[in-house]
């Protein structure tokens, strides 16, 4: 447990490589089941729901893939909304607000996400 609280397992440190595929994991929402994604940028890894800010949809163009040509800026397929790699900020086209962050930690070799209030892991019944 951390202040951040419950540590999820999501992925190898290396399976997150600097403006390469994310690794799509699934959570709980505020009560709603959303694809979530992991990226690596200048490093550091960050992960945010799969939900553009201009109309709720997944974001990536193909299977895993959000970051530009540049692997600067992630980039939403359907109507070119670009967002900030290490704070979901939007950083041009339709959005409204920045993309939900989920807290990650990395450490041995291993990268978790964090829970919070309306962000809980998907349970199987």
């Amino acid at each position: 447990m951390t202040s951040n609280g419950l540590k999820v397992a999501l992925c190898n440190s290396a399976d997150l490589q600097d403006g390469g595929d994310a690794v799509p994991f699934d959570v709980v929402y505020a009560g709603q089941t959303c694809r979530a994604f992991a990226i690596r940028f200048r490093g550091v890894p960050h992960a945010y729901l799969n939900r553009c800010t201009h109309v709720a949809m997944e974001m990536d163009y193909q299977p895993n893939r959000f970051f530009d040509d540049t692997g600067n800026w992630l980039l939403c397929a359907t109507h070119g909304a670009a967002y900030q790699p290490a704070t979901g900020a939007c950083a041009g086209g339709p959005c409204r607000g920045g993309l939900v962050k989920i807290a990650l930690t990395e450490s041995d070799g291993v990268v978790h996400w964090h829970t919070d209030h309306p962000l809980q892991p998907v349970e199987f019944q």
